[in-house]
């Protein structure tokens, strides 16, 4: 259980992180995360290291700036965090309503307070949060968020990961994308091997 719960951390952590630039008190906690894995040269160390370096080396003013500019634009942001775009090269496209029809099945809704559509990356986040750890467990079995994952996340993620790593203004958060890549590869994996 143990194991579940720290990938819904990892999950509210990334959920957090995209979907604004970190509170103040979020990015204090994230300068003093431990970075040593328990177990020596765990697969996410490395990764989740060097976006703990990141953010002891800039300031949380820089963050917030590079958050505006790759992501908050009047007309097109730098870089897009749906997953309509990066599948249909559209926005509010097909992939989101079967997302919308996905979510409903599931039982769940969307937060009229929240603006991003359910199709960002942090709304994604925040549902597979939810489907390991949410007050329905029921809902969270490992099929589900199997499927969730591999229809709703994976299709796309590596190429949102690929533009935050490579875009030019991209410092704390191609950070967070190479851990968020690291971490998805992980989930993969673990997905693979369930059966069915």
């Amino acid at each position: 259980m143990d194991d579940e719960l720290a990938r819904a951390e990892v999950y509210g952590l990334l959920a957090a992180l995209f979907q604004a630039a970190p509170s103040p008190d979020l990015y204090a906690q994230l300068q003093v995360a431990a970075t040593q894995a328990p177990v020596a040269g765990a697969f996410l160390e490395h990764s989740f290291s060097e976006l703990v370096a990141a953010s002891r080396r800039l300031p949380l003013d820089a963050v917030r700036a590079e958050y505006a500019t790759l992501f908050e634009a009047i007309g097109k942001p730098e870089v897009f965090l749906y997953a309509s775009y990066f599948v249909t090269g559209a926005l509010n496209d097909k992939p989101l309503v079967v997302l919308r029809d996905v979510l409903r099945a599931l039982g769940i809704e969307r937060d009229p307070m929240i603006v991003e559509t359910e199709d960002h990356i942090a709304c994604l986040c925040e549902v597979m949060r939810y489907l390991i750890a949410g007050d329905e467990l029921a809902l969270g079995d490992l099929a589900t968020q199997k499927h969730f994952f591999d229809t709703q996340v994976r299709p796309w993620a590596d190429a949102l990961w690929d533009a935050l790593e490579a875009h030019p203004k991209s410092d704390f958060y191609r950070a967070l994308a190479s851990f968020a890549r690291a971490f998805f590869s992980v989930e993969a994996q673990a997905f693979d091997m369930l059966e069915g």
